[in-house]
This record gives structure tokens, sequence and C-alpha cells, in this order.
């Protein structure tokens, strides 16, 4: 069995909950929307200066490499940004899940370019912003319904995607240690 932050499509469903509150958790009485705001800005202090060699390297076999980690933070990104707008135009539009490591290895994420998926993820995130920013209380509430986790809204997937992030950024961290970059991490 995965760890509930590994969150395989085929185990996501029994482990939905688990996963939200622990993403919730993560973020505790943090605010979501500074979360988000620095987390480009993280994300480029935790890959700057590593060696292609080492963000390639994963902490563990079978585990991801920091390039992996970064692929996959842009292109949850676009989920992300994907969800929020159908759920702001459509009336609770059914939202689908998707297996990240099948994504994960179909896209080549241990191929990508690090400054390119670094410079995706900030262009994304900076319209996710611009986004959320422009939305009032009423469209905040609006629902989604993912086929894993039930009803969302747009407030609460702001939430999650903060702690998501913050569940990476970590890991990013942690990668550093592990592999033996000395890090300010």
């Amino acid at each position: 069995m995965t760890s509930i932050l590994s969150n395989r499509y085929s185990e996501a469903k029994k482990e939905a909950g688990d996963y939200t509150r622990a993403l919730l958790d993560l973020l505790g009485d943090r605010d979501p929307l500074a979360v988000l705001e620095e987390t480009p800005s993280e994300l480029t202090r935790l890959i700057t200066r590593v060696a292609r060699n080492d963000i390639d390297r994963p902490e563990a076999p079978g585990k991801w490499s920091m390039l992996q980690v970064l692929r996959h933070l842009a292109d949850s990104e676009l989920v992300w940004a994907y969800r929020m707008r159908r759920i702001v135009a459509e009336e609770r539009p059914p939202i689908r899940g998707y297996d990240q490591d099948l994504w994960a290895d179909r896209l080549h994420y241990d191929r990508a370019d690090p400054v390119e998926t670094l410079a995706e993820f900030r262009a994304l995130r900076a319209g996710n912003l611009r986004l959320i920013r422009s939305l009032g209380p009423a469209e905040r509430k609006r629902v989604g319904v993912h086929a894993e986790r039930g009803e969302e809204s747009i407030e609460h997937l702001i939430r999650m995607d903060a702690g998501h992030d913050i569940l990476h950024r970590n890991q990013l961290a942690r990668i550093r240690r592990a592999i033996g970059i000395d890090a300010m991490a």
C-alpha cells in the first residue's frame, strides 16, 4: 500500500479523506494565498544551483527525484487551473482524478528540463493567482464534484493546493538532505 500522500489513483477513493486531511493539516492555520504566492520563489531556492545529476537522483529507490517532483507540481498546477475554471464557469462540474505516477511515467518527468519546468510552473501559478484574486466570496464557494473526494469548493481547493505545495516543498528539502546536498532547507 502506498502512503496517503502518494495517492495512487487506484487507491485514491478509499484514501481520499485521509489525503485531504493530511494536506489541510500541513497547511494548518497558515494563509493559503501566502503559501501559494511564496511557492515559486521557494522552488527556485530549492533547485537553483543543483547539478543535473543531483536533480535527477531520487531520495530512495522507487521514489521521485527533485526533477520529477518539480514536473509534478507544474502538471498539478495545470490540472488545478482547469478544475478551478470549470467550477467558476459551470454548475457543479464533475472533476476527475488522475494517476500521478502514470503521468510521471508517460509524460517523461525524468527527461524534463528543470529551467523550463520551473518557468512553466511560475506562469501557471501566476495565472491561477490572478484568477483567485478576481473571484468574489460567492464565486469562491462554487463547487465541483470530485470523483474520489466529492463536493469541493474553490475555497477548499485553494487550501488543498497550498497544503500540496507545502507537502512537495518539504519533499524537495528532504530529497536534498537524502542525496547529500548542503541546503538551507
